[in-house]
């Protein structure tokens, strides 16, 4: 058993069952030399019949010389009889037409009807019709044969003798052993076998040397990835790097830039969200101390707690309502929204605030279906209009129209403020940005117009604020907000 302090480690990538990754560069040879050694194998082997073929062509030419000077030693005698053949070749005679000691001939010539005239009486007689030839004349066929237990090659001629005493069609027929055939057979093989051996293994270092090659850059492109730190999101460089690897570099940029604006977003609103809530907080706590002193009231101490934690409940949801915009971004799947339903919701929702400030209020909306999320639309809306309410005096015009065209949908939103200096418009959508006009003291979070425009941004639109003048005065401001229409209503 083990001891108590015995512990075991976990290999990374030990588990079971895990698929060690493929190899660039081994799936690069194997899906080269494969095919080439197959091909080299199929060459070999139609090369090697091939030979064979031009082998047994040549030494058949040498069966037929063979047959044919045994047919000039033939005649036709009677003895007041029917006409037979004679021969008088001998044994002696064939071995001009052997190669060398390492193959031997036999012979056997028939006679008109089929009787032995002269040779081995034990060789198989042929008894089978002459087959259409391509190289030879048609009275001679060549087939593989056994005789004696021994494969042989043999000629079959069919050859005309005639004389005084006749004339009729004899057989002769000649057997050769394979001894010369099969060593001149293997002797071809090996050498076929040798160079093919010679071209693969040309090929194979050839082919190892290209694939080292034009790996280099995937080599170099991760060891360069190795060596960076954890925060280094820069764009790698492309300049110099084959054309097949540009379309990975450039899918890694785009998605390091992606990365490095995720990053740079999620740092600035924690710090954005560290500084903005220390504010309330530090004055949420300076009013809980004061109201434990009795320096004010208990009653407007919890007024003050109260506008206090409103103020930081607001500041918190649009916060979150920033970050939540950076999901946007990235979401392609966003169903189709009625923007128009969307606006007369977030006008009830606000009718309160325009009925307190006694607004001449007028809505005219016409239906615009856009690709957006719900939450999406409401906050943007929500914005728009509580931040024209606010800044719209007691009793004056705030008005509101959504319109279409073939393309887009426009919401503008026109109120009767002060309008927006040049200056403050230049920072107007920064975060924590003043959103009130000029001369006018700076209310809001800072937040509102920001959530807008990175709204607008992800959903292909556009966010503009223009002051309305006439007579060279400032009468208002109109914020105006373009929507591509969903596809289905364009």
């Amino acid at each position: 058993m083990a001891s108590d302090g015995a512990s075991v480690t976990a290999r990374p990538g030990a588990a079971c069952g895990e698929t060690r990754p493929s190899s660039l560069r081994r799936t690069l040879l194997l899906g080269i030399l494969l095919p080439v050694f197959g091909f080299v194998l199929i060459n070999t082997v139609v090369l090697y019949r091939q030979a064979l073929t031009a082998a047994d062509t040549a030494y058949d030419r040498t069966l037929l010389a063979t047959a044919k000077s045994l047919g000039e030693q033939l005649e036709v005698v009677s003895n007041g009889g029917e006409p037979r053949v004679k021969s008088s070749v001998l044994y002696s005679a064939l071995e001009a037409f052997e190669a060398d000691n390492r193959s031997r001939l036999f012979y056997r010539v028939s006679g008109f009807s089929g009787e032995l005239v002269s040779g081995f009486e034990d060789l198989p007689r042929w008894r089978e019709n002459l087959p259409a030839q391509k190289i030879y004349a048609a009275l001679v066929h060549f087939y593989d044969d056994e005789y004696r237990g021994v494969p042989v090659r043999m000629a079959v001629l069919l050859q005309p003798v005639s004389g005084l005493g006749g004339q009729g069609m004899a057989t002769i027929q000649v057997a050769e052993t394979l001894e010369l055939r099969e060593t001149l057979a293997r002797q071809i093989l090996l050498d076929t076998l040798w160079r093919q051996a010679v071209l693969v293994i040309v090929i194979a270092l050839v082919v190892v040397l290209v694939v080292q090659r034009a790996t280099r850059p995937v080599r170099a492109l991760s060891h360069a990835l190795g060596a960076r730190s954890d925060n280094d999101l820069a764009p790698l460089p492309t300049a110099g790097a084959p054309r097949e690897l540009l379309p990975l570099l450039d899918a890694t940029n785009q998605h390091m830039q992606r990365l490095a604006h995720l990053l740079a977003h999620q740092k600035r609103f924690v710090r954005d969200t560290s500084h903005q809530l220390r504010t309330p907080l530090a004055v949420l706590k300076v009013q809980v101390q004061s109201a434990l002193r009795g320096d004010i009231g208990p009653m407007q101490a919890f007024e003050e707690i109260g506008h206090t934690v409103e103020r930081a409940n607001e500041l918190a949801n649009q916060m979150l309502a920033l970050a939540k915009v950076e999901q946007l971004r990235e979401d392609h799947t966003t169903p189709r929204t009625d923007w128009a339903d969307v606006v007369r919701d977030v006008a009830l929702d606000l009718s309160a605030l325009i009925a307190e400030r006694s607004l001449d209020f007028s809505l005219d909306t016409s239906p615009a279906p856009v690709r957006s999320h719900l939450w999406a639309l409401r906050e943007l809306s929500r914005n728009l209009l509580h931040n024209a309410i606010k800044n719209t005096p007691e009793g004056s015009r705030l008005a509101v129209s959504l319109v279409r065209d073939a393309r887009t949908a426009a919401l503008t939103i026109s109120d009767s403020g002060p309008g927006i200096s040049p200056t403050l418009r230049e920072r107007l959508f920064e975060p924590f940005a003043t959103e009130t006009g000029a001369g006018s003291a700076s209310t809001g979070s800072g937040l509102g117009l920001a959530i807008c425009l990175g709204i607008v941004r992800s959903l292909g639109g556009s966010i503009e604020l223009t002051n309305r003048v006439a007579n060279a005065k400032v009468k208002g401001l109109d914020a105006t907000v373009r929507l591509p229409l969903a596809r289905e209503a364009a």
